[in-house]
């Protein structure tokens, strides 16, 4: 869709004022009941578009992408606007600053559309715990699209906009693009620039992008990738592009990842998607990664303990959400985090103090952080010889709202997802089948932390053999 556009736009057979109205008419419609949008910045977006449209008149293009519209998570600061991460404590809280992100969008001519729904701070994975009210699945709207970054997924596959930015800490882009149908690229951390991010665990976050295919998401990740002098984790040349075929590369299929707990037509549809890429010319090799079985406990007992420290800072006296009627400051904190977090932020602020706190922190957290060092070993030692892990991306299909009542069979959601953001890997989920009544299934593929490149070019290439690949 995306790449379609670009070429429309660069022959002249459409233009970006036209694109742009096209997309606010599909987020008047089709909204009010999905709840992918929290904000539509139509004038804004609008005036952009025109913008673009003279600059292209005068042959000034931007880039390939000036003039296509893309929508941004509510947790991405944009200056002069609300960014609210889906909290009570931060619904008034207006950005004095644009996120590198942001910034490069702008400076591409994409015109932003509007702000998109999530999780709460990030926390959750079916984008129903944020104070705004839950996102719906662009197919069934009694199912959830996935989360943390569900707005965007659903917003993408119900063809809102081409495009969406997402942040993703333990698969917060890839399960909703898997749930809902399209591709999500996280890439290795230090690729792009967190400056401007809502943080919730910063070791692990990353933003990424949610497009119909890895050959669009790719144009957007040329533009927002790179290193940032605000951002001294970013690294220079983990994402180059690559063009390179399936004949000789060597896929790992862990065996830890197809073991109990997987649906049954998940995993026919990763397996048959296994098959076509050896047909390929790809060759497929079963292996294991035996920390694997503890990835997910590691990475709730450190995003937790991050998460419990990142959000210190909203207590009621320098900016967000203040309790009123507060006799000493003891109360004003209380309150003001009681009143202003929901029920899963708090959870998870509470395990987090509780893995930190004196007498446990070694029984958990440095253990937790042992289990990632020994992941993030198993898996490089991997993709020294293999060009990429061929996963789920998700255990089931979506499912119905309200379903998943228990906190664990939430997190269970992220048993495939997290092991790339402990190792900080690029990651990319990529549609491979439906089931029999006809909900999206994803393929999850893991490279080597500069290997990203590499992989979209491989997803390009199934892609365009399954006939998703717009080209």
């Amino acid at each position: 869709m995306l790449c379609q556009l670009a070429k429309r736009l660069a022959l002249g057979q459409t233009t970006s004022e036209q694109i742009t109205r096209d997309c606010l008419s599909a987020i008047s419609q089709r909204n009010p009941r999905l709840n992918a949008f929290l904000e539509v910045f139509e004038d804004e977006a609008l005036a952009q578009a025109r913008e673009s449209d003279a600059r292209r008149a005068r042959g000034q293009a931007l880039s390939r992408l000036d003039g296509i519209p893309i929508a941004v998570k509510d947790n991405l600061c944009m200056r002069g606007h609300l960014c609210t991460a889906a909290s009570k404590m931060l619904s008034h809280f207006v950005a004095p600053y644009d996120a590198t992100v942001i910034r490069r969008i702008r400076e591409a001519g994409m015109p932003i559309l509007g702000r998109l729904n999530m999780d709460e701070f990030a926390m959750g994975s079916a984008t129903d715990t944020g104070f705004w009210g839950p996102a719906h699945h662009p197919l069934r709207e009694d199912l959830v699209p996935g989360g943390s970054s569900g707005g965007a997924a659903a917003a993408v596959a119900a063809g809102l906009v081409p495009a969406a930015l997402g942040s993703d800490t333990g698969g917060s882009v890839r399960q909703p693009a898997a749930l809902c149908g399209v591709t999500g690229v996280k890439p290795a951390y230090g690729s792009v620039s967190r400056y401007g991010l809502i943080a919730f665990a910063s070791s692990l976050d990353q933003i990424g992008v949610i497009a119909r295919t890895a050959r669009d998401a790719e144009m957007v990740l040329q533009i927002i990738c790179g290193t940032d002098e605000n951002d001294l984790t970013t690294v220079p040349g983990l994402y180059r592009p690559q063009d390179c075929g399936l004949r000789g590369c060597v896929l790992a299929l862990p065996r830890e990842c197809f073991a109990q707990g997987l649906h049954p037509e998940v995993r026919r549809a990763v397996m048959a998607a296994a098959d076509t890429l050896a047909g390929l010319g790809a060759r497929v090799e079963e292996v294991s990664i035996p920390a694997l079985d503890l990835a997910l406990d590691a990475y709730y007992v450190i995003s937790s303990a991050e998460a419990s420290s990142n959000l210190a800072r909203y207590d009621g006296l320098r900016y967000g959400y203040r309790a009123v009627g507060c006799a000493d400051t003891d109360e004003l904190y209380r309150k003001t985090r009681g009143e202003g977090f929901g029920l899963e932020v708090k959870r998870r602020i509470l395990l987090g103090t509780y893995a930190l706190s004196s007498g446990y922190r070694q029984q958990y957290y440095l253990n937790a952080q042992r289990v990632r060092e020994e992941l993030s070993a198993q898996m490089n030692a991997l993709l020294e010889r293999y060009d990429a892990l061929l996963t789920p991306v998700t255990p089931t299909p979506a499912w119905k709202q309200g379903q998943h009542n228990t906190a664990m069979e939430r997190y269970l959601g992220d048993i495939y997802t997290v092991p790339a953001n402990l190792a900080g890997l690029p990651a990319v989920s990529v549609p491979c089948g439906k089931t029999s009544d006809g909900l999206p299934i994803g393929l999850g593929l893991t490279a080597a932390r500069d290997g990203l490149g590499r992989l979209l070019s491989l997803c390009r290439r199934y892609q365009q053999e399954v006939g998703c690949d717009d080209e």
